[in-house]
């Protein structure tokens, strides 16, 4: 990112217009590659902007980083503060809790979110290197003049006999060029890329000299990284926090249209923080939700079908998953949404509205909950009752329940005390039950 780019700095789910003053007025995309990448981000539901004829319209939605669009940066800012959202992040996604840079370094407030995960991968590799790297034995099939491991008498055998000072030999090397470290060394080169603080930028390529003679880079894919973390295991534990940013720093390069395809990579980074938002309800839920069971994006089977005859493109029939669908034993006792949009502030769009409706009616008790983030103290419960337009009878129940991030992130860095604990327990049950304490 150069210093020639004009930069518009905006929080999630807000529009900038181009008024008089604003620096949007009689604004335009330069080029056809700009308008191309505005309108997949706009298809993929991260960022609008629209050209007018009075200039450009802008309007964010739960993605926050920063992309940029020819001589236009646009940086969406999230709205908690800096020390909340990392307490949070470390919570949802087991990040450890590591000295940092300090945080007038980090300046949040200009470089926006991704300089908030690339410090945390830092103080995570760093305290993977002070440890030592994991070192595997690797198999190698080498021509050794000083033998070791075992001796290839097959490929001796078809060469004739013994012609050279060496002997072909299988064996296992203890070395660190294995794929996690692969994948921490390009990583880092990933994070330096997205990275906008300079200081951030010189860790990373600092970091990366330690790799350079031992371990080899690659070039990182999906399939790649999903290998990495189903390879962690009880003596490699510590390195799931890095995998774990690293993967978040990857997918938020890429602009997603579906659930198979990845479109072109951004000139930026757009972190999807409805994603963060169903991992921290996941985890809090899980963690004190002991008499119950949570199942994440759980399918609703058999909700759907095609008619009999009536499927001539053989497509397989949709199947609803919400969010989260708690269990107790074998009966499903609540299904839950999560939606990062504050909706006490923000009215309830109907896409939302028609969703949960579909969620509620495929539950045996005829109900569905949105949970939504807010920092309002006066947010309260809202139902939406479903009814029979001809009769009047209820059909289904809508719940809009808040969850306070303050008492939220509260009760994720308080101590693990017994009443602590019974709030934390009573609170869960409010978020999944309904009437959750003030």
């Amino acid at each position: 990112m150069t210093d020639t780019c004009i930069n518009f700095t905006m929080k999630e789910w807000e529009t900038l217009r181009p008024e008089p003053g604003s620096g949007l007025e009689v604004r335009t995309l330069s080029s056809k590659e700009d308008r191309l990448l505005a309108a997949d981000l706009a298809e993929a539901g991260l960022l609008e902007v629209t050209e007018l004829r009075t200039g450009l319209l802008i309007r964010s939605f739960s993605h926050v980083g920063r992309v940029r669009l020819g001589d236009i940066e646009i940086t969406v800012l999230p709205k908690l503060d800096q020390t909340s959202l990392l307490n949070l992040l470390r919570y949802a996604y087991g990040f450890r809790k590591l000295k940092l840079l300090p945080a007038s370094a980090l300046r949040l407030d200009q470089s926006g979110f991704a300089d908030l995960l690339v410090s945390q991968l830092i103080a995570e590799v760093r305290e993977l290197v002070a440890r030592g790297l994991h070192r595997s034995y690797i198999p190698r099939r080498d021509w050794l003049s000083s033998p070791k491991g075992r001796i290839d008498i097959g490929r001796l055998a078809a060469q004739g006999g013994i012609l050279t000072v060496s002997l072909p030999c299988t064996h296992h090397p203890r070395i660190e060029d294995t794929l996690l470290n692969q994948i921490l060394y390009s990583g880092l080169g990933v994070a330096g890329t997205v990275a906008s603080d300079l200081q951030l930028r010189r860790e990373t390529r600092h970091l990366a000299t330690m790799f350079e003679e031992q371990v080899s880079p690659i070039r990182l894919n999906g399939m790649i990284l999903e290998c990495g973390i189903q390879r962690v295991n009880r003596l490699t534990h510590a390195y799931e926090p890095a995998l774990t940013i690293i993967r978040l720093l990857w997918e938020s390069q890429a602009v997603v249209l579906d659930d198979t395809e990845l479109s072109v990579r951004l000139r930026g980074f757009l972190f999807d923080m409805n994603h963060f938002f169903q991992s921290l309800l996941s985890r809090f839920l899980r963690d004190n939700l002991a008499d119950y069971s949570i199942r994440d994006e759980f399918r609703v089977r058999r909700m759907m079908q095609f008619v009999p005859g009536f499927n001539p493109r053989n497509r397989r029939a949709p199947t609803p998953r919400p969010d989260f669908v708690v269990l107790h034993g074998t009966q499903q006792v609540a299904i839950l949404d999560a939606k990062y949009r504050d909706l006490w502030e923000r009215a309830l769009p109907r896409e939302m509205l028609y969703q949960l409706a579909i969620y509620a009616v495929s539950h045996e008790k005829r109900s569905a909950t949105i949970l939504y983030p807010t920092t309002a103290s006066a947010a309260r419960e809202a139902r939406i009752t479903v009814a029979d337009p001809l009769f009047g009878k209820q059909i289904a129940l809508i719940c809009l329940r808040p969850v306070d991030m303050e008492i939220l992130e509260k009760f994720v860095i308080s101590d693990g005390s017994a009443s602590v604990q019974r709030k934390r327990r009573a609170y869960a049950e409010g978020l999944a039950f309904g009437s959750p304490p003030s």
